[in-house]
């Protein structure tokens, strides 16, 4: 099952579900709409920037893990072409990633715009994911 990992695609797979996270949470795309519905004071966002090389750090590392994991699946499934990764990816990221989420997302007091637009981005990048992984073996 490890002889499956592919280190140069996992780290592509990682580093891309990153970049869209940039762009997924800027300001002209969700960014201020995840901040208002998260209720973040201008305190809370400059706690937040002072920590950003940590969360970013963990947050990369949990994406290589993501994308390690994926790779085997794509490994045992053997999605064909860009489709295939896409429907692996929605599989995964709707099927999973979206409901564990939603699950927490019901025990908080956060609203479901939060869990909307969070959501949204995991199954974002885990279809990435799948497509790279999928086409990239």
């Amino acid at each position: 099952m490890l002889a499956s990992i592919h280190l140069l695609p996992v780290l592509t797979a990682a580093v891309l579900a990153f970049v869209l996270g940039a762009v997924w949470y800027s300001p002209p795309v969700f960014g201020k709409a995840w901040m208002r519905a998260n209720a973040f004071t201008e305190e809370k966002i400059a706690r937040m920037q002072s920590g950003a090389a940590r969360s970013y750090s963990i947050s990369f590392v949990c994406f290589v893990v993501m994308a390690a994991a994926m790779a085997m699946l794509v490994a045992r499934v053997q999605p064909v072409g860009v489709l295939g990764g896409v429907k692996l990816g929605a599989l995964v990221g709707i099927g999973f990633a979206a409901m564990v989420s939603l699950t927490a997302n019901v025990y908080s007091d956060k609203p479901l715009s939060a869990w909307a637009i969070d959501a949204g981005y995991q199954v974002a990048y885990l279809i990435v994911m799948g497509v790279v992984l999928a086409v990239w073996r």
